[in-house]
């Protein structure tokens, strides 16, 4: 096996890492969901299965981009696929600030007391 082989085999294997993390976290969203019983006062089970999917989605993204970060520089690294790989990154960037609004309820630069005092 040559080097390009081998670092297009070790993102095929990320990308398969970041599909399976988005999955499992689903199944385990969806387990806790139905299993785990909601405290009185706390959190309602809904939202707490959609702040679950969200991180499950947001582990994911971030794996898939660090895929495409190393197939692009390793193997084509020419203008055009580093151009499609930066769109790629600005929207799963994008994806991944929203999902952490999501889950949070805050921007990833603000502190937890700036989210609660705005």
């Amino acid at each position: 096996m040559n080097f390009t082989s081998v670092i297009e085999t070790v993102g095929y294997a990320l990308d398969l890492t970041g599909v399976a993390l988005i999955a499992i976290g689903l199944v385990i969203a969806f387990v806790r969901y139905i299993t785990v019983p909601v405290i009185p006062g706390g959190i309602d089970a809904y939202r707490r299965l959609r702040q679950d999917i969200g991180r499950a989605i947001l582990l994911g993204l971030e794996v898939l981009v660090a895929a495409d970060i190393i197939r692009t520089v390793a193997v084509t690294p020419t203008l055009d696929s580093v151009a499609i790989l930066g769109a790629i990154v600005v929207i799963r960037t994008f994806l991944s600030i929203s999902m952490q609004v999501e889950v949070e309820g805050r921007f990833p630069w603000q502190s937890r007391s700036e989210a609660k005092e705005g």
